[in-house]
C-alpha cells in the first residue's frame, strides 16, 4: 500500500466525527469503534472549529480537540482558557511531529482569541513540558478505615444547624450547577473549572451508553438553616458481607461545599453510612480536610497523589494581574518561551489591593521558562524548590523568597474535574 502524505485538518463537517472519534478510541487503546450513543455521551456538544485530526490519506491517525474554558485563579477571579483534550497519536504514526503541529495550530488560535492560558489533564507526565505546560494542581485519592477512625457511629452526624437530604438525579441536575458556580468562585478554590450541562447529565446518569460502567449513585444535598443549598455529595455503596457481617465500601466521586459547616456535615454523613467499614474518596485536593475530621486521622491514608491539571501561560501580564497577592512586593521576571506566546521581561507590582504587570528594560531578578511559570501560577509549586533544582535563575538575592511569598497559596489549588 503506498504511503500517502499526512495532512493536518480542522474538521468542517459533522459527518467526519465518527471516524475522528474512532481514532480517539484507538489512540486511547480501545480496540473498538464508538457507537453513536457513546460518541454523544463522551463528547457532548462539539464545536468543529476546535477539532483537529492528522490524516494519512483518508485515515485519521491523530486527534486534538480544544474548547473554551473558565479557570478559577487565586482570589476567585475566572480567566478564559483554552482546554485541550482527546490528544492522541496512534502508535503507527509516532515521531512524525503530528502532536507538535496540532498543538501549534491550537495555541495560535487560542492566542488570537485572547485566551490567557491553556489547560489539560496529562495522561503521561513527560509529554507536555516541551510545549510549555507545567503541573499546576495535583489530585489525591483517599481511603478511610472507618472501623479504626474512632467515630461513634451510633451518634447522628453533626449537621451544623442544617440538614442533609437525598434527592433525585433530576433535582441534583437543578441544584448542582448553581452550587458549583458559587463554589468555584471562592478565593481558595484556584484550579476549579466551569461545568457544562453535559457534565451534570453524565455525573447523574442522565446520559448512558452500552458498557459505560456507570453505577447508580445517591445524590445528597446539604441545606443550611435557611434551606439554602450549601453542599453536595454524589456517592454509592459497594455492599459486601463476610461471615454474616457487613463490610461495605462508600465510594465518593464528588463532594463540594460552599461553607465549612456543609463540608463537615457531608463527610460526617458519609462516615456513618450503614453496613460500611471503609470509604474511598477520589479526585480530591491533596490537602483535603477529610483527615482532620476524624478522631484518629491515621485511619485515612492517601492511596494516590499525582499531578493532574497542567497549565500553559499564553499572556503573562494578563495572567499575573488577574490573580491576587497576600502582600506588597515587586519582581522583574524574564519569561522564556520558545514558542513566543508568553515570552518577555515584565515588572510585577503586586499588593492585596491589586497589581500591575508591564514590559520593562530593567534587569531581570528571576528568569524562568514558561512551563515553570505555569507550575507556579496557581500557587501550588514553590519557587524555592524549583530554584534549588536549577529550573529558575535568581539574579537578585531574595527574589526567590519574594516569589514564594507572592505566589504560594495557603490552600493547594485543586481541579475536581477531568476533561
Amino acid at each position: 500500500m503506498p504511503r500517502d502524505e499526512i495532512t493536518l485538518r480542522t474538521l468542517s463537517d459533522p459527518a467526519q466525527l465518527p471516524d475522528w472519534f474512532n481514532a480517539v478510541a484507538a489512540g486511547f487503546l480501545l480496540p473498538r469503534a464508538m457507537g453513536q450513543e457513546e460518541r454523544e455521551a463522551r463528547g457532548g456538544p462539539v464545536d468543529l472549529d476546535g477539532v483537529q485530526g492528522a490524516y494519512d490519506g483518508d485515515r485519521c491517525v491523530a486527534t486534538f480537540r480544544t474548547f473554551a474554558q473558565e479557570l478559577t485563579v487565586p482570589g476567585g477571579a475566572r480567566v478564559p482558557s483554552c482546554a485541550a483534550t482527546s490528544v492522541t497519536v496512534q502508535p503507527t504514526h509516532r515521531r512524525r511531529g503530528l502532536l507538535g503541529g496540532m498543538m501549534k495550530r491550537a495555541l495560535d488560535a487560542a492566542k488570537e482569541r485572547g485566551e490567557l492560558c491553556s489547560t489539560l489533564i496529562a495522561a503521561e507526565q513527560p509529554i507536555y513540558g516541551r510545549f510549555g505546560y507545567g503541573p499546576a494542581a495535583w489530585s489525591a485519592d483517599f481511603e478511610v478505615d472507618l472501623a479504626r477512625a474512632g467515630l461513634d457511629r451510633n451518634r447522628p452526624a453533626d449537621t451544623g444547624g442544617g440538614r442533609i437530604v437525598l434527592v433525585s438525579p433530576e433535582e441534583m441536575r437543578e441544584a448542582g450547577p448553581k452550587l458549583h458556580e458559587r463554589v468555584r468562585a471562592l478565593p481558595h478554590h484556584a484550579g476549579h473549572v466551569d461545568r457544562t450541562a453535559h457534565y451534570w447529565q453524565l455525573a447523574t446518569g442522565g446520559l448512558r451508553y452500552p458498557d459505560d460502567g456507570f453505577q447508580e449513585r445517591f445524590n445528597a444535598l446539604y441545606l443550611d438553616s435557611a434551606e439554602q443549598v450549601q453542599g453536595l455529595a454524589l456517592y454509592r455503596v459497594e455492599s459486601r458481607w463476610e461471615n454474616a457481617t457487613p463490610c461495605g465500601t462508600v465510594e465518593v466521586p464528588r463532594l463540594q461545599a460552599a461553607t465549612p459547616e456543609a463540608e463537615r456535615a457531608l463527610w460526617e454523613h458519609l462516615f456513618r453510612i450503614d453496613w460500611s467499614t471503609s470509604l474511598r474518596a477520589t479526585q480530591r485536593a491533596p490537602d483535603d480536610v477529610l483527615q482532620l475530621l476524624l478522631p484518629d486521622g491515621r485511619a485515612a491514608h492517601t492511596t494516590e497523589c499525582a499531578d493532574f491539571l497542567w497549565l500553559r501561560p499564553l499572556d503573562t501580564p494578563a495572567l499575573l494581574t488577574r490573580r491576587t497577592y497576600p502582600t506588597a512586593g515587586s519582581l522583574v521576571l524574564e519569561v522564556q518561551d520558545r514558542a513566543g506566546y508568553a515570552a518577555g521581561r515584565w515588572r510585577l507590582d503586586a499588593s492585596p489591593e491589586g497589581s500591575t504587570c508591564t514590559p520593562t528594560t530593567q534587569s531581570a531578578e528571576l528568569t524562568l521558562p514558561v512551563e515553570q511559570l505555569g507550575a507556579l501560577y496557581l500557587g501550588d509549586e514553590s519557587a524555592s524548590r524549583v530554584h534549588w533544582l536549577g529550573r529558575i535563575d535568581e539574579h537578585r538575592s531574595g527574589a526567590v523568597q519574594l516569589a514564594d511569598t507572592l505566589l504560594h497559596t495557603p490552600r493547594r489549588p485543586w481541579c475536581p474535574d477531568s476533561f
